[in-house]
């Protein structure tokens, strides 16, 4: 089978249903189910803490116990069924419930996919990473255009179900074939050896891990407070979606290239351009606060977040070993994508009440460590590579 065609498809189907959860959940609680704005933040934080738990044990565990495909099932039924508890959740309590046990399942399948396109490009069986991981990108950008024609003619109710459909087809798309090396049962033997503690004994582990946290966490301000900036710098409403949308067709465009141009860049030249494109994009905001300018920075994009997830798997593949695949997704998915957002997302909250722009240059002090710290990462590497060379 195609494996590129397969795993271009499995991204496109959970990016779009993430297109459709990751801005608007929040929203569709506050406008459909009647609770406040302050109620919707915490149900959502703490399912971000339910989620860093589930994707740092409960992922890694099962994915040294059963086959890649079964846990994308388990995941994909797992979210349905708590899709559907919404439908009867009225009260605070129970929303609480029910995205709590959403996000046990839902959020799982990121770190999933991104461990089977590692296996694959591993195994040889799958070429170009960043060519399939960018179908992710296209489906993201095109459900959120798509979405505000629907909620404009039919309301935020449609928000459910266009989830609850597309959730579907990711489960339909689940019971199809896949390649036969994400079919088979991981080894017992391979998985008794490896525990979570071990996979920061990997050379570096800890320190591009640290890197990458950094980098993500820096992105706290721009997700939860980048709508009502929009607003504060008086951009036109109708085209705030537009504009938020720029940061995705950049990732587009680098994902679409990343195999191509970037293939030969080393992991620590990756992450230093990550903070140096990171770091111009926070400074910029802040210094010029105009709808034309944040246009602009938008782009950065490609740098602060696309570059250094792509420089996270470059290192993944060349360095982690195929069973502990799972346990870095994990790890990664947990610390860079879900707690560390969670803290700095307070951190910005704080700084935004005394003035809008101090919420995007507080972001610098991820950044600049960040920078720092890829710096001497990318040194390791050259002092590496010389030892190697005079060795060989």
């Amino acid at each position: 089978m195609n494996t590129q065609r397969w795993m271009s498809r499995q991204f496109f189907s959970f990016f779009l249903t993430w297109g459709i959860f990751l801005p608007y959940w929040s929203g569709w609680m506050i406008y459909t189910k009647g609770i406040t704005v302050s109620e919707a933040s915490l149900i959502m934080s703490l399912g971000l803490l339910a989620r860093g738990l589930s994707t740092l044990f409960a992922f890694p565990y099962l994915s040294g116990r059963i086959s890649s495909k079964m846990l994308l099932n388990i995941a994909g039924v797992g979210s349905l069924v708590a899709l559907l508890g919404y439908i009867p959740a009225n009260s605070f309590g129970s929303l609480l419930v029910v995205t709590i046990a959403l996000h046990l399942f839902y959020p799982t399948l990121m770190p999933a996919l991104d461990s089977a396109a590692g296996v694959l490009v591993q195994s040889k069986q799958l070429k170009h990473y960043g060519r399939s991981r960018q179908w992710g990108s296209i489906g993201f950008v095109s459900v959120g255009m798509v979405l505000t024609i629907f909620t404009g003619m039919f309301g935020d109710e449609i928000i459910l179900w266009a989830l609850l459909l597309g959730v579907l087809g990711v489960v339909a798309l689940g019971l199809m074939r896949a390649p036969v090396i994400l079919s088979k049962k991981p080894q017992v033997d391979q998985t008794e050896k490896v525990g979570l503690l071990q996979l920061f004994r990997i050379k570096h582990f800890s320190l591009v891990l640290m890197i990458v946290i950094l980098l993500q966490a820096a992105h706290a301000t721009y997700y939860n407070y980048g709508y009502i900036f929009l607003q504060d710098i008086d951009a036109p409403v109708y085209l705030i979606g537009l504009i938020i949308n720029i940061a995705v067709i950049a990732e587009i465009i680098f994902f679409s290239i990343a195999d191509r141009r970037f293939n030969h860049f080393s992991v620590g030249s990756l992450l230093t351009l990550a903070a140096i494109g990171s770091s111009i994009r926070w400074i910029v905001v802040f210094a010029f606060p105009n709808v034309i300018v944040f246009c602009l920075a938008q782009s950065l994009h490609a740098f602060s977040f696309a570059m250094a997830h792509y420089a996270f798997m470059k290192y993944l593949i060349k360095h982690i070993p195929h069973t502990q695949i799972p346990k870095a997704q994990g790890v990664y998915s947990a610390l860079a994508l879900s707690w560390s957002t969670a803290v700095f997302t307070i951190f910005g909250g704080y700084l935004y009440e005394i003035e809008p722009r101090y919420a995007f240059i507080g972001m610098i002090a991820c950044t600049i460590p960040s920078m720092l710290l890829a710096i001497v990462y990318r040194k390791l590497e050259v002092k590496n590579t010389e030892v190697a060379v005079s060795v060989g």
